[in-house]
């Protein structure tokens, strides 16, 4: 079944029949974090079906966003991960995590929770904290871990800040606080660094424990 349009000449027409179904943002949210296997999306995004997931994964790489690739062994799984394109929808989502951040408040019932989704919001509040050559940030949550990558890219290439699921192996610096803190700094109000000065955020740096931890 061919999928609907707005039928509209229009840029954020056009931009919306590729990436205004549901959870389509939500995958690309999750694909930021790099290479993912089609249960791991599945097990981070929990309320989609699997019919869902599958067809929203068709769509995306019919529209150019998404791609699937085969690891070699010993992995020899299928992974999925975004193209340039897919890429490019970084800033978007960025926006819209700070439009929506304000309207966390207190975690509902019914809300699942994963570390990485405060990444988002978080890479570009990191960036113009830590301008003293960090290169990698990890985060700490009771929920688990993430961490921001705000050097080049493995190609030499500055990319702006971008994050990966799971804890760095060498974190230049390693934050650790509760997902109410977090959700605060990722909002706006809380600076890290009052955080820090607080005591709600622990700062250290693996490579000098010696050093000071602020």
């Amino acid at each position: 079944m061919p999928r609907r349009s707005y039928d509209q000449y229009c840029a954020v027409a056009r931009a919306l029949d590729a990436v205004g179904d549901r959870w389509t943002l939500l995958i690309v949210r999750e694909l930021l974090g790099g290479s993912r296997r089609y249960t791991d999306l599945h097990a981070d995004l929990p309320g989609v079906s699997t019919d869902m997931l599958a067809s929203r994964l068709k769509d995306m790489e019919r529209d150019g966003l998404v791609t699937r690739r085969r690891l070699a062994p010993p992995g020899a799984v299928t992974v999925y991960e975004l193209t340039a394109r897919g890429r490019a929808l970084r800033p978007a989502l960025t926006a819209l995590a700070d439009w929506g951040a304000p309207a966390l408040g207190e975690p509902r019932p019914t809300d699942a929770v994963r570390a990485h989704w405060f990444a988002v919001p978080l890479m570009a509040r990191l960036a113009r904290h830590f301008t003293d050559g960090t290169a990698v940030v990890g985060v700490a949550l009771d929920e688990g871990e993430f961490h921001v990558l705000l050097g080049p890219d493995a190609a030499g290439t500055a990319d702006g800040p971008r994050y990966a699921d799971g804890p760095a192996e060498r974190p230049d610096v390693l934050l650790r606080m509760d997902a109410a803190t977090c959700a605060a700094v990722a909002d706006g109000r809380l600076p890290l660094d009052r955080g820090i000065a607080a005591g709600r955020i622990a700062l250290t740096r693996p490579d000098a424990p010696d050093a000071d931890p602020a």
